[in-house]
């Protein structure tokens, strides 16, 4: 089978997509925040606390890194609110952008349009990276004379299919003279390319990239990109110096892949535009199997690394006890990412069995692979912290008083609750001409936006018919 990856396609094709920068709640999260010696800091890297659970996701790190661990499973727990979701966060970003990240809730599972099992299959391949290490051969050089010719005969309507054509090229050590064919003179003249540029061409594409002008032509007046001169300035036309040596040369490329991008393109018709399809479909075994095989030949012969990723799994005990045998399975691999997962539930039941109940809702079988790492309430020094993190971040302004509210809320409601009001309070803020946010804004916004436990009581006293007052008159009384 030849595998195909279509690296080159997929990174050129991502450098098109426009970038939407966009807050979210952990885009102030730049990492675990930890020292050389994985020594926890008290506010760090957007992190704020939890100073047992950065430094113990610091050793997976440093583990991860030195490529010493592998299909292992660790499962963050702790109460709603104390930033589970934000340490796994923090550990893709100190990962860097070679070591694949996916994140998923459990809920995703059972709302695609393909087996639970399949979506994990997808998931886990998409957290395994193969570093590809490729040897290109291409010309660099700098242009002599171009010409192209139309043989007699051939009618002019027609396109470059007519046309022949000489390119000579040299550098400070020899000069060549290449013949070209129809496609080589399409690039040619898309690119522009005229005598006294440098330019280079990829052997195995044909693909033209001009790199400048040569200085002993620099001083020639040329339009490289339009007949107004808008590109004089371009990067293509910064005088560089002539190539020296060989014209021919060879150049080491690297490419950083998943698994399931490689799946996917061997899978589908359209190859590496399927990825950007959105809908990539189950993959057939027999067509995983064998790009398992082929890249375990590319490792063998130093072409191909293969990089464990991490995978995070939110809201883990929303499994079945089919997606849990899966997984079991699935760490006993070779080829398998590291597998954090988090819950906030204590003994609960395990879905898909009946009614048996166990420590976060796993199975015990799933639980003696996994090292756990728990979460601590926050502190009101911390909670103080974070918001004040989070303002910033959102780049509004408030007051001291108006902060210690969002702190008092924090504290006795919920700190998301109390994160939620702080762009709203802006807003009410902004409405009424003030710079800064002050409590008459917050406790506006307080009116507006229920908590849990406000909109409960209020539908309470609608059930029983009562006033505010004779409500609060009954819970008092019991």
């Amino acid at each position: 089978m030849q595998v195909q990856t279509g690296v080159g396609k997929i990174s050129e094709t991502i450098k098109d997509i426009p970038h939407l920068e966009r807050l979210s709640a952990h885009s102030h999260i730049t990492g675990l925040g930890l020292t050389e010696t994985l020594e926890a800091k008290q506010v760090s890297s957007g992190l704020v606390g939890q100073m047992k659970a950065r430094r113990a996701l610091g050793i997976i790190l440093k583990m991860i890194q030195e490529a010493t661990i592998a299909a292992r499973a660790i499962l963050i727990s702790g109460q709603p609110g104390t930033g589970k979701t934000a340490l796994a966060m923090a550990l893709s970003q100190d990962l860097g952008k070679d070591v694949p990240f996916t994140s998923l809730s459990s809920s995703e599972l059972f709302s695609l349009e393909m087996s639970k099992t399949e979506a994990l299959v997808q998931s886990f391949r998409r957290s395994i990276g193969v570093r590809i290490h490729e040897e290109t051969e291409f010309i660099e050089g700098e242009v002599v004379e171009l010409q192209i010719d139309r043989p007699f005969g051939a009618i002019e309507s027609e396109s470059n299919s007519g046309k022949i054509g000489k390119l000579t090229m040299k550098t400070t050590d020899m000069e060549t003279i290449f013949e070209l064919g129809n496609k080589m003179i399409e690039q040619l003249i898309k690119s522009k390319v005229t005598a006294g540029d440098v330019i280079s061409i990829d052997k195995s594409t044909g693909k033209i990239t001009r790199l400048g002008r040569s200085f002993s032509r620099s001083g020639e007046f040329t339009i490289s990109a339009g007949g107004d001169g808008s590109g004089l300035n371009s990067a293509a036309n910064r005088s560089v110096p002539t190539p020296e040596g060989e014209l021919q040369r060879r150049k080491k490329v690297t490419h950083t892949v998943t698994l399931h991008e490689i799946d996917v393109i061997n899978s589908r018709a359209q190859g590496f535009l399927a990825l950007f399809a959105g809908d990539t479909g189950e993959i057939k075994p027999e067509i995983r199997a064998q790009i398992d095989t082929k890249v375990n030949e590319w490792k063998e012969e130093g072409k191909a690394e293969i990089i464990p990723g991490v995978i995070f799994i939110d809201e883990i005990h929303m499994l079945d006890i089919e997606c849990f045998a899966w997984l079991n399975r699935a760490l006993e691999q070779p080829l398998s990412p590291i597998l954090i997962m988090a819950s906030n539930r204590g003994i609960a039941q395990i879905r898909g069995t009946g009614g048996l109940k166990g420590p976060f809702g796993l199975p015990n079988d799933l639980l003696d692979r996994v090292l756990i790492v728990s979460t601590e309430a926050y502190s009101e020094q911390e909670v103080t912290e974070i918001i004040k993190i989070r303002i910033t971040e959102e780049d509004v302004k408030f007051k001291e008083e108006a902060v210690m509210l969002l702190v008092k809320m924090a504290m006795q409601v919920s700190l998301r609750y109390a994160l939620h009001l702080i762009m709203v309070s802006h807003l009410v803020a902004t409405k009424r001409g003030e710079q800064e946010v002050g409590i008459e804004d917050v406790s506006r916004v307080y009116e507006l936006f229920s908590d849990t436990g406000r909109s409960i009581d209020a539908l309470g006293r609608e059930e029983r018919g009562m006033s505010s007052d004779d409500y609060r008159d009954t819970l008092m009384a019991e």
